[in-house]
């Protein structure tokens, strides 16, 4: 299915005294791979709020293989699992300049009209542009 690559340096601010990526910072990692993820198919996360459609993060799971370090060049590859219906699903792979790979991880994110906070379908454009 549809994936896509980013690629960022770790910051002195992500790490712990020993130098290691603080594993809370994962889940800021995946969330810039899915909203560039998103920027890629030209759907920008910030319109779909202001059109009133929100969405959550409903599930994470992370498995960590090995550490990443301060300085590290870092690469989150996203892919979406299955074409979305009122939720929207992704697996990643984290990866360091060794190729190495340093976590895996899946997301499951509900689109929620903004104002009643109900679950609603996948908007169409949304659909149409991922498909293409």
């Amino acid at each position: 299915m549809n994936f896509n690559k980013i690629s960022f340096r770790v910051r002195y601010a992500e790490t712990d005294q020993m130098g290691v990526v603080y594993h809370g910072n994962y889940a800021q990692y995946l969330e810039l791979a899915r909203v560039e993820w998103l920027r890629g198919f030209g759907i920008s996360y910030k319109s779909m709020e202001e059109s009133g459609i929100m969405l959550p993060v409903v599930s994470l799971s992370i498995n960590f293989k090995k550490s990443a370090y301060y300085d590290d060049l870092i690469t989150v590859e996203t892919r979406l699992k299955k074409p979305p219906l009122v939720k929207i699903e992704f697996d990643y792979t984290i990866y360091n300049e060794k190729d190495e790979i340093l976590a895996e991880a899946n997301t499951v994110l509900a689109f929620l009209d903004k104002e009643t906070k109900r679950p609603i379908k996948c908007p169409d454009y949304v659909l149409e542009k991922i498909e293409s």
